[in-house]
């Protein structure tokens, strides 16, 4: 028996989660996957357009890497928290020592996944960040 997909808002509207990574290749995997899911995604490939994607528009969920052209994530993150804006954040990088996580999470993410990754693990994570929101 399959999972249920997400329930849309009272608006029909269907969970919107912003995807800022500059790999285009897993960026699309990202999409793709997640939209199989019934997610609507949303894509930037840089830190500067992705900070002005999520600071303008209403996201329930943001997969955030660390290491972005013209921006970093964590200054995204931290802009963001710094504006009020309490939209959970999974940071998706590959930096993953015990103190890249610790530095991660202290900027505000929610929760902090290394690359390489499992998609089943991601979506687990992406379905628990929901269901607290």
């Amino acid at each position: 028996m399959g999972e249920a997909p997400p329930r849309p808002y009272n608006t029909g509207v269907y969970m919107r989660i912003l995807v800022v990574e500059d790999e285009k290749k897993v960026a699309s995997l990202l999409k793709m996957g997640l939209q199989e899911e019934s997610y609507a995604v949303d894509v930037s490939y840089d830190g500067e357009e992705g900070g002005v994607l999520a600071e303008t528009n209403p996201y329930d969920l943001i997969i955030l890497d660390i290491m972005l052209p013209k921006k970093s994530g964590l200054s995204v993150l931290l802009g963001l928290r710094d504006k009020g804006i309490n939209t959970p954040v999974l940071l998706l990088t590959a930096r993953g020592t015990v103190e890249d996580k610790v530095e991660g999470l202290n900027a505000g993410a929610d929760d902090y996944l290394s690359k390489p990754f499992m998609f089943s693990e991601l979506l687990a994570r992406v379905r628990s960040l929901l269901r607290r929101g």
